[in-house]
């Protein structure tokens, strides 16, 4: 019997990936990876080590994840560590639960390993501070994704009248929906909103506006996934703090691919 690692490969800068999650690349005989990994963390991958790619885009799967986690079961099973290198973390919107859930179920060994989300990390790197004592004290990641025929209503009230920041995930796509939905539950039309479009990667940008303004603003800007949206008072810090954006595109690229030869 071998073993499954499910690493969290960060959110796009290489080097924002743990200690332990390199090793699990190095040690791994089969590696499943994701769109969304920077593919400077394959170079980690031992010579002879054998690669598949599993990535998704937004309405169209290039592998279902039934297949994946048949994958995983059976090249464990074999006796091979295998390694699923996901975006982020793996257990924040990245399915790794669910592969959890069948390799336990078939009595295949696995670590979690997690990795930075682009939750935290994608605001970090725009200057916004996801808590602040003086600007907002409680914090959700949210899911942009709608689920057909599901009540909602609840869930975004909550959202609109009990929580400081949000971060929200594959959003863009439903951007006017958020800004509906948060409106009319109470949310502050001026609320500041900000747009992290490949957030800590050399091709970062950020678009900012009000919750009022800001499909609007995504549109004028081509916004396109992958894109983080943060709602709350904290988007005002951006002024004062950001410092990734700041660097310039030459050293933005530098410092993204210096990290690549860090191990």
């Amino acid at each position: 019997m071998g073993k499954v690692y499910l690493v969290g490969g960060g959110p796009g800068d290489p080097e924002l990936i743990t200690l332990k999650g390199v090793r699990a690349i190095r040690e791994a005989d089969v590696i499943l990876y994701d769109r969304l990994i920077n593919n400077e963390l394959l170079n980690h991958a031992r010579p002879g080590a054998d690669l598949i790619y599993c990535g998704k885009l937004p309405d169209y799967h290039t592998m279902k994840q039934e297949t994946i986690n048949k994958f995983l079961i059976k090249h464990a099973a074999s006796g091979k560590v295998v390694t699923r290198l996901k975006g982020g973390d793996p257990f924040v919107f990245g399915r790794g639960g669910e592969e959890a859930q069948a390799l336990a179920k078939n009595g295949i060994p696995f670590e979690v390993v997690p990795g930075i989300t682009s939750g935290i990390a994608a605001p970090a790197y725009a200057g916004i501070p996801v808590t602040h004592r003086e600007y907002g004290s409680t914090f959700a990641f949210v899911t942009g994704h709608r689920k057909e025929g599901e009540d909602e209503e609840l869930k975004w009230e909550s959202l609109a009248k009990g929580i400081d920041t949000l971060a929200i995930y594959m959003g863009v796509k439903n951007l006017p929906y958020i800004q509906e939905r948060l409106l009319s539950h109470g949310k502050s039309p001026k609320t500041p909103v900000a747009l992290v479009q490949w957030g800590t990667t050399g091709e970062q940008r950020t678009v900012t506006g009000t919750l009022n303004t800001i499909a609007e603003e995504a549109l004028r800007h081509e916004v396109t996934n992958p894109t983080l949206i943060v709602v709350g008072e904290v988007v005002r810090l951006r002024e004062k703090i950001a410092w990734f954006e700041k660097l310039g595109s030459d050293q933005r690229d530098g410092l993204v691919a210096e990290t690549a030869g860090v191990y």
